[in-house]
This record gives C-alpha cells, structure tokens and sequence, in this order.
C-alpha cells in the first residue's frame, strides 16, 4: 500500500487507511469523544464528511489531488464508539478530473453517502503563496 498523498493528515481524526489500489480505497475510523458534538455521543457529521474526503483522496493518491466539490447525504446518525468503514471507487477519471463515489458504513448499514469531484493540479495548490 503505497500512500502517495496526504501524508500528514492526522488518522484519529480521518480514519487509518485500510487499502489503497488504483481507483479505490478502503479507511477505518473508531468515533472518539472528542469527536461528540453533544452529551449524547452524537458524532458531527464534519469528522464523517472528513473521513470520506480522505478515502477519495487515497483512490485518486496523487499529491496535487484536491477536492473541487461534493455531493452528500448523511443516513443515520454515528455515536461514539462506533467503527466506521468508508469505501471510495473511481466512477470517472479524465487524467485530471477524477469523480469518486464514496460510502460509509457502520456495522453493514450506510450510514453516509457522497459523491466527491477531485482535480489533480500540475503543481501543489499552494506553490507559490
């Protein structure tokens, strides 16, 4: 598993890549407290949002891929406590424009689901700021 992009994300926060291949890509997540956003245990839906951007970044893995929108829907709600399991597949990938599918799942059951549209740039987004 050859990790090509993203390298200093923090992997408690974005889940721990569990496979990486061309065009696909599989991360794990365990939802933590510090994730709650109330006494519930209700995880914010930023950190599952954040979990599959991450997963379609790994099936694109180059390191000039960037995120240039998304399509999501939240399904059910995630507690801490829970394992997560995103899984991102290429639907299209012009050499540049790279559209990835990406669902989540908890104990079998989808829990999110998005569409994410990732651009590889010819040189990092931020050469030259």
């Amino acid at each position: 598993m050859n990790i090509n992009t993203h390298e200093n994300i923090d992997q408690s926060l974005c889940g721990e890549p569990v496979s990486v291949a061309e065009g696909s890509s599989e991360v794990r997540l365990t939802c933590t407290g510090n994730m709650a956003a109330d006494g519930s245990g209700l995880v914010h839906g930023g950190f599952i949002f954040g979990m599959a951007d991450y997963a379609a970044m790994l099936s694109v893995n180059h390191p000039n891929v960037v995120l240039a929108g998304a399509e999501s829907r939240f399904l059910k709600p995630s507690q801490v406590g829970d394992v997560l399991i995103a899984k991102a597949h290429e639907q299209e990938n012009d050499g540049r424009k790279h559209i990835i599918k990406v669902d989540v799942s908890c104990n079998g059951d989808v829990v999110f689901s998005g569409t994410f549209t990732c651009f590889v740039t010819k040189e990092h987004v931020l050469a030259g700021a």
